[in-house]
């Protein structure tokens, strides 16, 4: 329990409210994270994976209504609805506040509630901030175990008067007496995801998935972060952190920015192609950083676990994410092999000739249906990461020497482009595009400008978002402030097909980016940003044809111009909030531009 007044009020009045047949705080044991496993199991939630294949796993399978986060009915419910600004979806804090006492009076019935002290970010690291979460979900304090630092230890770190987030979430499904449990409790019909920017309070009904639920991860750690980093002066951002080490032994930090399901975690945990290089990850999605004493933006990862897209993984994509993930893990709607391990498209060469698929109903190659659902995912302890970097945890977090941007872009978009300064860096990762991916409801494939890989995750006006990433740089000196580029791993040819091949040779684009940051790399100015320089990027080994390598590193400068319509019309949401300096940005691009196709005869 806690001495922590405030909090124990809360909780009290929240019990009183949800109705529970009891209340548990979590200690964050080991004991209690079996208990819940074994909970889950018992209620047809989850199953048991093969102890040899997978020790201590379990695969669990959502109802088909719940599985990915639901962005239409996630709100930012500030004050003024002017601060949510056009990115968001807003609802009066009052109003909300309303219909959610309604929604949560006796949600609780018939189940547990659970009391979940957590720490984002090592405990009593001067970067981690402390929430609380309730919640009547198993699976719920299950992932939080492996994806936050939870109980008991967590409850000191706060003492009797501490600050902390409060997070209140409920599946919204009370059980009456006597009454048979569903497998995956869940309200297909309300869901509701709300953010309280200005109490630090976040309130989720209705759903049991991912980021919905888990509320230590997207909801606190991005949406009300990024609102205590802009009072305070920090930056909290939806970002990987990675470690690179030259031959000779020089090592820098790097974090990068792209949306969901365009390969952060392949890029945290990459096995470099290039001899001698190498990659330590110190987080795979979110990264908080502040100046430390050295004037250098310092980061940790407020997370403890990957919850990572687990299609598209696999030895080949990623292996060290596959090696991190053989034991002590949660997988969530995957399909399931006879011999009782897990199985997702990509995982292998060719698929299983029969398999049990994430709704349970049998499968084989012939089925004609994907065997796990796009979004399925895998939870697992940082720690087994096999490239896991000894500075992971350190409170005072890693200096970060480089920041990248980048997505999903089939054109245009260059394989490596550095910033001219830290103002056209921000400018360039407020235009950034990506084609959208299953880890949120909507359409797939469509085009959409995701700035910062922060679109669904900023818990304020955007335009103010700029102006605060602006305020930062200003701040901080020129000459230690990260350098900034944007990637695109993604371009393709006019056969459809990808120019880079991507994964491990990553590292040869990382190389160029360390080089540039050291003051040997070359590059060539272009009207977009300054781009290797001929024989700057090192290609030795790579099988990749002259003429692909032109077209990756070639500027579009047709290609851009067509896209400049485009930026205007996204510019144009954030109205007065847009800073000067991104309209200053955006002039001097279209400037450069034109003076190219003049250049060129065009």
């Amino acid at each position: 329990m806690t001495n922590h007044s405030e909090l124990k009020a809360w909780v009290d009045a929240t019990a009183a409210q949800c109705q529970p047949d009891e209340v548990v705080w979590c200690d964050g044991s080991e004991h209690e994270f079996q208990a819940m496993l074994r909970l889950m199991v018992h209620a047809g939630t989850a199953m048991w994976l093969d102890s040899e294949r997978r020790p201590n796993s379990i695969l669990v399978r959502s109802d088909p209504a719940d599985v990915a986060r639901v962005e239409e009915f996630t709100f930012i419910c500030s004050r003024g609805r002017e601060d949510a600004g056009p990115t968001n979806h807003w609802r009066d804090p009052a109003e909300m506040k309303t219909t959610l006492n309604g929604l949560f009076a006796g949600a609780m019935k018939g189940r547990t509630m659970f009391v979940i002290p957590y720490s984002m970010g090592p405990i009593g690291s001067p970067i981690a901030k402390i929430g609380v979460e309730i919640t009547d979900s198993p699976y719920v304090v299950a992932n939080m175990h492996l994806m936050a630092r939870v109980g008991t230890r967590v409850l000191g770190a706060l003492g009797e008067g501490g600050e902390f987030v409060r997070g209140l979430h409920s599946v919204g499904a009370p059980l009456a007496a006597n009454a048979a449990d569903s497998p995956w409790p869940c309200n297909a019909a309300t869901k509701f995801i709300c953010h309280f920017p200005e109490t630090r309070e976040i309130w989720s009904y209705g759903s049991g998935y991912g980021g919905n639920a888990l509320l230590g991860k997207k909801c606190h750690a991005l949406r009300i972060a990024s609102v205590q980093a802009r009072d305070e002066g920090w930056l909290a951002e939806h970002m990987l952190i990675l470690g690179i080490t030259n031959p000779e032994g020089k090592k820098m930090y790097v974090a990068a920015a792209f949306p969901s399901a365009c390969g952060k975690t392949n890029l945290a945990m990459m096995n470099p192609t290039l001899p001698g290089w190498t990659v330590e990850t110190v987080g795979d999605d979110i990264a908080w950083m502040k100046f430390g004493p050295d004037g250098r933006l310092h980061a940790i990862n407020p997370e403890a676990g990957f919850f990572g897209v687990a299609p598209g993984t696999s030895m080949k994509s990623n292996p060290n994410a596959m090696r991190t993930a053989e034991a002590n893990s949660i997988f969530t709607n995957c399909a399931v092999t006879p011999d009782g391990d897990v199985w997702w498209e990509e995982m292998s060469d060719a698929p299983p000739p029969a398999l049990v698929d994430w709704l349970r109903r049998p499968w084989t190659p012939a089925s004609g249906r994907k065997a796990a659902h796009p979004n399925a995912r895998f939870t697992t302890p940082a720690r087994q990461c096999p490239v896991i970097s000894s500075e992971w945890e350190s409170p005072t977090g890693v200096p970060i020497s480089a920041i990248l941007f980048g997505g999903r872009r089939a054109g245009v978009v260059p394989l490596v482009n550095e910033a001219l300064s830290w103002q056209h860096g921000t400018f360039l990762g407020s235009i950034m595009s990506s084609e959208t991916t299953a880890a949120a409801t909507g359409a797939v494939g469509s085009l959409r400008h995701d700035p910062f890989a922060m679109l669904p995750f900023c818990g304020y006006h955007m335009g103010d978002y700029f102006a605060h990433w602006l305020e930062v740089g200003s701040h901080g000196d020129a000459k230690k402030l990260p350098r900034i580029f944007y990637v695109n791993w993604f371009r393709k040819g006019a056969d459809g097909k990808f120019l880079w091949p991507g994964y491990g040779d990553n590292s040869r684009v990382l190389k160029w980016v360390f080089e540039r940051v050291m003051g040997t790399g070359q590059a060539v100015d272009t009207p977009i940003g300054r781009l290797p320089a001929p024989g700057a990027l090192d290609l030795s080994g790579l099988r990749v044809a002259d003429e692909a390598i032109a077209q990756l590193l070639r500027v579009d400068v047709e290609g851009w111009i067509a896209e400049l319509p485009g930026i205007h019309k996204h510019f144009e949401k954030f109205g007065a909030r847009l800073p000067q300096g991104l309209k200053q940005e955006l002039a001097a691009l279209e400037k450069r531009l034109q003076a190219a196709a003049v250049g060129a005869g065009r």
